[in-house]
């Protein structure tokens, strides 16, 4: 919505970042696991991002970028997305996950030698500073980050940004609610804590989990981004929680001086109401903030 339609107290946000999570995309457009679709869900949620108009700084993709780390997968994955962010004007942010390869995604994602090396980086984003880490544990599921990571990430730290800091990584410092999700979190959990505290670290962005989740790490905001592949029902017995092919979505991410919003954005093709409109909105920039509150915000007698 434009800036002269903002009615409330907070002027717009500085930044927009799009969160998208878990492609988990295979060789040759294959389904996975022989029933979803990986291709068709994320071409949905590509248009989706489309049709949101929010201008985002960067899109950031918080890993399983492939399923089986396949050089054909990430090819194809890049020939998907990248368009979008020559549409949109902004960086992909591609995070390695515990399904990735990290050779293969070097190599055939960020046109980098074909090492073993982390998969890190950081971004100037109008002030805004994005550092990806890589949580991913090459032959395992479980994520983690050493000594030598965590170090690097201290120095990055030293000097504060403009706008402040976000980490996006793959493995949430968070716990689940799920008993059977704990074999997979991320370790060092503490050694992590220690580098952020004092910090300007705002928000972390994470995936893993293919359902959103909240909640605070060192006391910094952590935001788990669904899956764009398959997502998991949680309110099932733990037994009993396995992928289903629905409820896929992503994440804006708004960025302000004070705060910043995660809202889950739903892909799905459904009819909406049609109370708000451009000429709505003009209509009551219009009007004095007495006017408004006249015109809209009393409720009416039943």
């Amino acid at each position: 919505m434009p800036a002269s339609h903002a009615f409330g107290r907070h002027d717009p946000a500085t930044h927009v970042i799009v969160h998208v999570s878990d492609p988990h995309l295979l060789a040759d457009g294959a389904a996975l696991g022989g029933r979803y679709d990986v291709d068709a869900t994320l071409a949905q949620t590509l248009d989706a991002i489309r049709a949101t108009d929010c201008d985002p700084v960067a899109v950031v993709i918080t890993g399983d970028l492939a399923d089986l780390g396949e050089p054909d997968a990430y090819r194809r994955l890049r020939a998907a997305v990248e368009p979008l962010g020559e549409e949109l004007g902004c960086p992909i942010v591609w995070v390695a996950g515990n399904h990735d390869e990290r050779s293969a995604l070097r190599e055939h994602l960020l046109d980098l030698a074909p090492t073993q090396a982390p998969v890190t980086g950081v971004w100037n984003l109008d002030g805004l500073r994005l550092i990806a880490l890589d949580t991913s544990v090459p032959g395992w599921h479980h994520g983690d980050l050493d000594r030598a990571q965590l170090d690097w990430l201290r120095g990055e730290l030293v000097s504060p940004a403009p706008h402040g800091t976000l980490l996006a990584m793959h493995h949430p410092p968070l716990p689940s609610h799920i008993p059977l999700f704990d074999i997979l979190e991320l370790r060092h959990q503490d050694e992590l804590a220690e580098v952020l505290r004092g910090t300007d670290v705002r928000g972390i962005l994470a995936g893993h989990l293919h359902y959103s989740a909240h909640g605070l790490f060192a006391g910094i905001p952590v935001s788990v981004a669904s899956a764009t592949c398959y997502t998991m029902n949680v309110a099932r017995p733990a037994t009993e929680v396995n992928g289903m092919d629905a409820a896929q979505s992503f994440q804006l991410v708004h960025v302000y001086p004070d705060t910043i919003t995660h809202t889950v954005i739903p892909v799905v093709d459904a009819p909406t109401g049609d109370h708000f409109t451009a000429e709505w909105a003009a209509r009551m920039a219009a009007l004095t903030p007495e006017q408004r509150l006249e015109a809209f915000s009393r409720k009416l007698a039943p």
